[in-house]
């Protein structure tokens, strides 16, 4: 057991040293203009992904934003089980995003797909569809970066094939991100 487990950690350190840490700060600075400008920020994913998309709007709503006047205004589009369903039912289960995104999404909003293939259909679809409005999209993804790396307009890749390790990642990119976005606002005196 004890070989396994830090093989695994071996493993996770191994993959943590090859991410771009210039593509992480692309992303923050991104999360950082949307809070300055006020636009909403729409994230979303697919099993272990919605987990991820779920926990970063809690971070970034109420970890970020608990001590500031001015508050993100991050939604997360696979919260809303009934709406998801719904569209799943009676239009197909690959536009469930994209559908939710077209009651709110505005020019210069951000959407965050995070998806650990890269290629997750109802992913790909909303972010093809935020592309089309002139929304800033983002891609977080892991193995090769799927079709996600190539219509995200920025991308964060997990290099591994490994998807609980990319899963592992992508949620210290979301705490890493709370963490900054809280120090950047504090230094800068927006509370």
């Amino acid at each position: 057991m004890e070989d396994f487990i830090n093989q695994y950690f071996k493993n996770l350190n191994d993959v943590l040293d090859n991410i771009s840490q210039k593509k992480i700060r692309e992303f923050f600075n991104i999360l950082l203009d949307a809070y300055q400008k006020e636009r909403q920020v729409f994230v979303m994913g697919n099993g272990g992904s919605a987990s991820t998309a779920s926990h970063f709007a809690c971070d970034i709503n109420k970890g970020v934003s608990q001590n500031f006047k001015k508050k993100f205004k991050v939604i997360c589009l696979n919260d809303n089980i009934p709406t998801m369903m719904a569209y799943a039912n009676d239009v197909g289960y690959d536009v469930i995003f994209k559908e939710s995104l077209s009651n709110f999404l505005k020019t210069d909003d951000i959407v965050i797909g995070i998806s650990g293939s890269g290629n997750s259909t109802n992913v790909l679809n909303a972010i093809a569809y935020a592309n089309e409005k002139s929304a800033v999209t983002v891609g977080i993804s892991g193995f090769g970066g799927g079709k996600l790396l190539d219509i995200a307009q920025k991308h964060i890749l997990i290099p591994s094939d490994d998807m609980q390790i990319v899963e592992d990642l992508h949620m210290i990119i979301v705490h890493l991100a709370m963490k900054w976005l809280s120090k950047s606002l504090k230094n800068n005196g927006d509370n």
